[in-house]
């Protein structure tokens, strides 16, 4: 059985948690927060990079009874990698990556779906943002069967950066979009690619469809306009590990 993430709270149990190098998956702050403490736990926050929600005090009230001092924090049940620390170290093993960055994807069990079929197919890694994203969770991790336990996943504090640094490390950068210039089939993904995935309302936002190398889209013949978002990852995936294939001659 999958337990739920961990969770602490208080101000200096949650920067005792952060010093001692323990991954912070979010931590959720009491909106109105004051003290020289509590700004002391925002600049760390900040120079971690951990993701913070300022929230009502009554959340904070259902999550514990106990005194929080308007601070609960959630230990990941991950450590979550950094992109530029993953790349340098798939190109030195010799691979040609294939990697899928979720744009703007808050549903844990679509991520869960994906992250099982990445694994399947042989993903090199999964890239996440840090704010307005998913994360690992219990949800998340039962849902990929336990595949997240071992894909690497990369939490980005900035989407347009990350995609700047993978078109200047070589890759080719396509996004799936119902503005795509043509079929997925038609894309080549047999050099080093990452695959862009947005939210199923919003789509990949534009500034970072600007960096894109190719657009693509899947053709839709029913009535209805759009597929889940983790059957379209899984559609895209397997035409890239089938491209692969091919070109390695198996």
């Amino acid at each position: 059985m999958i337990e739920r993430n961990e969770m602490i709270f208080g101000i200096r149990a949650v920067m005792e948690a952060i010093e001692s190098g323990k991954e912070i998956d979010k931590v959720f702050l009491k909106k109105d927060l004051q003290g020289e403490l509590s700004k002391e736990l925002t600049t760390l926050l900040k120079s971690s990079f951990i993701p913070v929600q300022r929230v009502p005090i009554e959340k904070l009230n259902r999550l514990t009874k106990k005194n929080h001092q308007g601070v609960v924090a959630f230990i990941s049940p991950i450590t979550y990698e950094r992109t530029e620390n993953l790349v340098p170290t798939l190109f030195e093993a010799g691979k040609v990556p294939l990697l899928l960055l979720l744009d703007g994807i808050t549903d844990v069990r679509n991520f869960g779906a994906i992250a099982r079929t990445c694994e399947c197919a042989g993903v090199d890694g999964i890239i996440i943002p840090a704010k307005n994203s998913v994360s690992v969770n219990a949800d998340a991790i039962k849902t990929s069967a336990g595949a997240l336990h071992t894909l690497p996943v990369c939490r980005e504090q900035n989407i347009l950066q990350t995609i700047k640094y993978l078109k200047e490390s070589g890759f080719k950068i396509v996004a799936a979009t119902e503005k795509g210039d043509y079929d997925y089939t038609r894309a080549q993904y047999v050099d080093p690619t990452c695959i862009i995935m947005g939210a199923e309302d919003t789509g990949v936002p534009y500034e970072h469809l600007a960096l894109c190398d190719e657009w693509v889209k899947i053709p839709m013949i029913g009535k209805i306009a759009s597929l889940n978002v983790s059957v379209a990852a899984g559609i895209l995936i397997y035409q890239a590990i089938q491209q692969r294939g091919a070109f390695c001659g198996e």
